[in-house]
């Protein structure tokens, strides 16, 4: 039994509803996404990696009875929310939707990956700069908080006001000049509250189109409601703000004794002991079956979507080490298997763990990279998801991104989302949400 103690939670704020009932609600918010993954993971060729194909557009509002329109906002958010993975031409169901009648914190999980890429879901205003709305992207945040605060409505120019003083303060840390360098001194002049003022000449009807934008765009995900002249946060989303404050990790705490549970179960029972603590469970669950049947059940929940579990699985198998040899081995030539099969042949075969590495292609670790970071975006903690950068091979962020952008992992939008709206530097986030866009409309 493990003796490593683990962090309490803390609790959220008073009167948010209980996780059932924050599930009911994220799934009416995707509810024509769900039955347009469902539908799509039973069709041929439902379209390419970007926008649905206008032939499969076609089919699909008449088979639901649709609206093009709203097919093609179901499909874009069945794809933000992990419902529907693509592989080439064919959509596959991912883990949450084969999850999303009976697992809430699958439904939770995908919904809050939805409101990460809120910015994705709805387009930004024409003719603007890519440079101001991005500014308004990352003063977002400062917004949410204030609308959690006030545990209430709170009226549009409280929020625009906000977002300027955010925007100006985003500028001033980078050192920038700011829209319109010819003003006067006293116009640029700090406000007597001891913020930066907005900047006049960047205008206060681009700050409140952009504010506009970005309300709209997190009512879209179901986040906030307007109302005339004012925003309040949805239970959702207050939750949703409230989880983003205090980096609660939402994957399950591990039990001790793992005997009795499913490959599954007790791989995710495991997930947050130390490595001694885990292979004595991963052990004592072998011990109990047939090493013939353990294998074969790992290397099941290996195939599956969660990438958590696939790691996991391969941890375990290398405590079943000889016995499980040829069936690791078989698995070579699955995809999603690779990296993980040919690390594990190689470990078995003699070589360090730091070295084995080197056994991949570029692409094949570039995939892992991915995959890994998969993982952690959906059971990890933010720290460990900007950390991650770090594990990469191509040295650089910019030949990271391009290099992900092009090895066709079906979770890449959705990493590149979480990992954007994780990191601290605002310019690498620009530059990896940038990626991310590129990636979700097909871009180069």
């Amino acid at each position: 039994m493990s003796t490593r103690r683990t962090r309490p939670a803390p609790r959220p704020p008073e009167g948010t509803p209980p996780r059932t009932e924050l599930a009911r609600q994220a799934r009416a918010v995707l509810a024509d996404a769900v039955r347009i993954a469902h539908w799509a993971a039973g069709a041929p060729a439902p379209g390419s990696a970007a926008p649905l194909a206008t032939q499969a557009l076609e089919r699909a509002a008449t088979a639901l009875e649709l609206s093009p329109a709203q097919v093609r906002a179901g499909w874009d958010r069945a794809r933000l929310a992990g419902l529907i993975e693509l592989h080439g031409d064919t959509a596959r169901p991912g883990w949450r939707l084969r999850a999303w009648d009976r697992d809430d914190s699958a439904v939770l999980r995908g919904w809050v990956a939805l409101f990460d890429a809120w910015s994705l879901v709805h387009a930004a205003p024409e003719g603007i700069e890519a440079g101001a709305v991005a500014e308004a992207v990352e003063a977002v945040p400062q917004v949410l908080s204030l609308l959690q605060l006030s545990a209430g409505p709170v009226a549009v120019p409280a929020l625009l006001d906000l977002l300027a003083q955010r925007i100006a303060e985003l500028q001033e840390e980078r050192c920038e000049v700011p829209y319109g360098a010819g003003r006067s001194a006293a116009e640029s002049a700090p406000a007597t509250t001891g913020r930066p003022a907005p900047a006049p000449d960047r205008g206060a009807d681009l700050d409140a189109l952009l504010l506009d934008w970005a309300l709209e765009g997190l009512a879209a995900v179901g986040a906030l409601t307007l109302g005339k002249g004012h925003a309040t946060l949805t239970p959702l989303g207050n939750w949703a703000v409230w989880v983003k404050l205090e980096q609660i990790c939402v994957a399950a705490q591990s039990p001790a004794g793992n005997i009795e549970q499913s490959a599954a179960d007790m791989l995710l029972g495991c997930a947050r002991l130390t490595p001694g603590p885990a292979r004595a469970e991963y052990r004592a669950w072998l011990a109990a079956r047939t090493v013939g049947s353990a294998v074969a059940e790992l290397l099941a929940v290996a195939r599956g979507e969660d990438a958590l579990l696939r790691g996991l699985a391969f941890e375990a198998l290398r405590v079943v080490g000889a016995p499980a040899e040829p069936e690791v081995r078989a698995v070579v030539t699955h995809p999603s298997l690779r990296p993980y099969a040919l690390l594990w042949l190689a470990e078995y075969e003699g070589a360090d763990p730091d070295d084995a590495q080197e056994i991949l292609s570029r692409e094949e670790a570039t995939w892992l990279w991915v995959d890994t970071a998969a993982a952690v975006a959906d059971h990890g903690e933010t720290g460990l998801l900007v950390r991650h950068l770090d594990s990469a091979v191509q040295g650089t962020v910019p030949a990271l991104l391009d290099e992900v952008r092009a090895v066709g992992h079906p979770r890449t939008v959705q990493v590149l989302v979480a990992l954007a709206a994780a990191h601290p530097d605002p310019a690498l986030a620009k530059a990896v949400r940038r990626a991310a866009f590129q990636v979700h409309t097909g871009g180069a």
